[in-house]
């Protein structure tokens, strides 16, 4: 039996009773509970509680949604203001969330929750869509199989199930290990391209303290059980990286292991990796001073910050620490550009920061001053929190 098919095979079954050794269970904050049937709650498989660290107002995306249970308590925090969209690959795992879905809507007084169903390393293609063109169109030769694909590319081109950076944050719990090995950096891929720039990935998974066996590996009902597509814990995060994420920073990491099988301990991680805003969006000229608490720190494009020296940066630099945690550790410093004649700003920059001051220096010296707006007041979502 293929990994996929054993993936669907058993979370189908687990829709209609509920099976305990998914994943491992989470305590969520119970007010967000009571709105949610009974239903739903119990066929809940994660292992992490991503959804507390979404915002009032976000547009979230949940991957794996299964029977809805994180994204109706998504809804709670995201508020009427913001939006859920759910996405799985199982259509009976979307009936038991597109049943609770009107209750749900009901009891909290406002509906902001959508499910989609999609393969998570291909949030472009809306399988719906294709799953009624196939009842109208079987596949019956390699010229029907040609179209089909022609077909599939052009709803990715033109009109997108998730289009690129729509979602402020992707949220997903335990999902992430049952995509196939050859597809796992396409699923980075997706998370960073669907993210808008200064979004936000905060993902709950498995991971392994060493590479899984390959005869594990192979094992279907190790696979769908959460085990064998397990990524080693480095690899996890390297995952992220080289999709083009920064800031990475593990939220939370159980210390006892989920479940050790032969020589492998698998383990429960929550990860938080942002989005760089675009060039176009960045200013230049600006420097930072990194507060502590450590003498020196290197971030993810190479730039080594040592404790109380301004380090002039680069526009890429200074992406990567507005869109991750480091701001909440830095200074951010704008260049007094040498220029005799005074210069109407011309335009209002993003993250809050001010146009670059005009004053003369010394010649050969550049001068740096604050930013308008504290280093420490910016937010991943773009907004001040202080």
């Amino acid at each position: 039996m293929s990994i996929d098919r054993a993936v669907q095979q058993r979370y189908s079954a687990a829709s209609e009773v509920a099976e305990p050794g998914l994943c491992c269970p989470v305590d969520y904050d119970p007010q967000y509970l009571k709105v949610i049937p009974a239903d739903v709650l119990e066929k809940d498989y994660g292992c992490g509680d991503p959804v507390s660290y979404l915002q009032p107002g976000e547009r979230a995306l949940d991957l794996g949604s299964g029977a809805g249970k994180v994204c109706f308590i998504a809804a709670q925090i995201v508020g009427p203001s913001g939006t859920v969209i759910g996405v799985d690959l199982n259509d009976d795992m979307l009936a038991v969330a597109r049943r609770a879905q009107p209750e749900v809507t009901r009891r909290l007084g406002y509906g902001n929750v959508s499910f989609a169903k999609a393969r998570i390393e291909d949030l472009a293609l809306d399988l719906e869509f294709l799953d009624r063109h196939l009842d109208r169109h079987p596949v019956r030769c390699h010229d029907d199989l040609v179209r089909l694909d022609e077909l599939a590319d052009r709803l990715r081109r033109d009109s997108p199930l998730i289009p690129d950076g729509s979602v402020d944050v992707v949220i997903s719990n335990c999902v992430l290990n049952l995509v196939a090995p050859q597809r796992k950096q396409d699923m980075f891929a997706e998370i960073a391209r669907v993210l808008r720039p200064g979004g936000r990935a905060v993902i709950s998974d498995i991971v392994s303290d060493i590479d899984v066996p390959t005869a594990m590996q192979a094992d279907p009902h190790l696979w769908s059980g959460c085990y064998s597509g397990a990524l080693q814990e480095e690899r996890f995060l390297d995952g992220f990286t080289r999709a083009g994420l920064t800031g990475l920073t593990i939220l939370k990491r159980e210390a006892r292991p989920w479940e050790t099988v032969g020589d492998v301990e698998f383990r429960s991680v929550t990860v938080a990796a942002y989005k760089p805003p675009t060039r176009e969006d960045t200013p230049t000229r600006h420097a930072v001073v990194y507060r502590g608490p450590f003498a020196a720190v290197t971030i993810d494009t190479g730039l080594q910050m040592i404790r109380g020296r301004v380090v002039p940066i680069s526009p890429d630099d200074l992406r990567a620490i507005l869109a991750g945690p480091y701001v909440e550790h830095t200074y951010i410093l704008e260049a007094e550009l040498a220029d005799p004649e005074p210069q109407q700003p011309s335009s209002t920059l993003p993250f809050g920061l001010s146009a670059l001051s005009v004053r003369a220096s010394t010649p050969g010296r550049i001068r740096y001053r604050p930013s308008t707006e504290s280093a420490a007041c910016v937010q991943p979502s773009g907004t001040c929190g202080c």
